[in-house]
């Protein structure tokens, strides 16, 4: 039996030049690329998941009114995982096996996006998460996961170490959800407090769900902490602030990135006020923030318009590296280029946030963070010098 290399060379020459997509990965046309995510936009963390998702739309648009991908335009497929981890891993396989989507962004909270990990290495999809930074995510590093952000303890460590600088000699007090997030807060909590030996008066756990923390604070308040850390997600740190108004008592006050939302201020009210807090994207008082704020207005309905917030910086931030990974891959781009030029990402900047690189075996971008003081007057987050 003879071979034709020459013969085999111009069909596939032929099949290039024709300008059909290859086969070879899902969640590419010739004019569409899928961009799959499952946020959760349900429940009370739905003020984190429409957020983060709003982000990814305003890349996306920015990027579909450019031309799109080397002429593909970016369609984006969503679902709601109602801060249900089997719902997320539901949803995971749903938009990769069933809309065979390109590539991935955000991935829900931090347990869910832990748990879908199996769902999403096994696939071999490439993915940017960018909602919940947890070291499970990036250590150790996988081939197709990219993490943009950074960790919750080292966010901890940064706050914490703040505000003992700030306030030497003081009792301390923390409260924490019983979970992964919870634990990963009291990891950096932890360590500060073993190298600058603070005194730690009260230290408490809440379940996930829970509502009154009535007995909680009172017993804050017994135990004389003058500097607390609520280590709450959204309606908790609102509910410990009420709670501590309610007793009379303001202790200096750190809350964590996924309480920095100017709703949770709002709804805090004067309880909330002077309250720090730690991130590393830019907040909207600043100029960065505001020049985000004018770029999204028209490119995002005026429902979502409202829903911004700092999510939607960090949302924004990953979809801009996928999407650039992507362009950088040409006409015919694969999972494996894609991988492989997110891998190449370096010092990206996207304006919400510090510059973004990964590197060889290095999946996570590990930002640079700042503190923040709330003012109710304004409803907003401003940089601490």
């Amino acid at each position: 039996m003879r071979n034709h290399p020459r013969t085999a060379s111009l069909l596939l020459a032929a099949t290039l030049l024709a300008g059909g997509a290859l086969a070879a990965d899902p969640g590419i046309t010739d004019t569409e690329i899928l961009i799959g995510d499952v946020e959760p936009l349900t429940g009370p963390p739905a003020l984190l998941g429409v957020a983060a998702s709003i982000g990814h739309k305003i890349a996306i648009a920015e990027a579909n009114n450019a031309g799109g991908i080397n002429g593909r335009k970016i369609k984006y497929v969503l679902e709601d995982d109602g801060y249900v981890t089997a719902r997320t891993i539901q949803g995971a396989k749903k938009v990769i096996e069933v809309d065979k989507v390109f590539a991935m962004l955000g991935m829900s909270g931090s347990g869910q996006s832990i748990a879908v990990m199996p769902v999403l290495e096994k696939a071999g999809i490439p993915t940017v998460i960018d909602v919940a930074p947890v070291k499970l995510l990036w250590e150790p590093p996988r081939k197709n996961v990219f993490v943009v952000g950074q960790s919750y303890e080292e966010g901890i460590i940064h706050l914490v170490n703040y505000l003992a600088e700030k306030n030497p000699g003081k009792k301390w007090g923390l409260i924490t959800q019983d979970d992964d997030y919870g634990i990963t807060v009291r990891d950096g909590f932890d360590s500060v407090v073993k190298s600058k030996k603070l005194n730690v008066v009260y230290s408490g756990n809440y379940k996930k769900g829970q509502q009154d923390f009535s007995s909680d604070m009172l017993q804050l308040k017994e135990s004389g902490a003058e500097v607390f850390l609520a280590g709450g997600i959204i309606a908790e740190n609102i509910a410990m602030m009420k709670e501590l108004e309610k007793l009379n008592v303001k202790p200096v006050t750190g809350i964590f990135w996924p309480g920095r939302v100017e709703p949770v201020l709002k709804l805090m009210g004067p309880a909330g006020d002077g309250i720090f807090a730690v991130d590393y994207v830019e907040p909207f008082a600043g100029e960065a923030g505001k020049a985000f704020l004018e770029k999204a207005k028209p490119l995002v309905s005026e429902a979502e318009f409202k829903g911004i917030n700092r999510y939607t910086m960090s949302g924004y931030a990953a979809a801009k590296v996928l999407i650039a990974a992507i362009e950088r891959c040409g006409k015919q781009p694969t999972w494996a280029c894609t991988i492989s030029e997110l891998e190449k990402t370096k010092n990206v900047e996207t304006g919400v946030m510090a510059p973004i690189s990964f590197g060889p075996g290095v999946r996570f971008s590990n930002q640079k963070l700042q503190i923040m003081q709330a003012d109710t007057a304004t409803v907003s987050f401003k940089p601490v010098k």
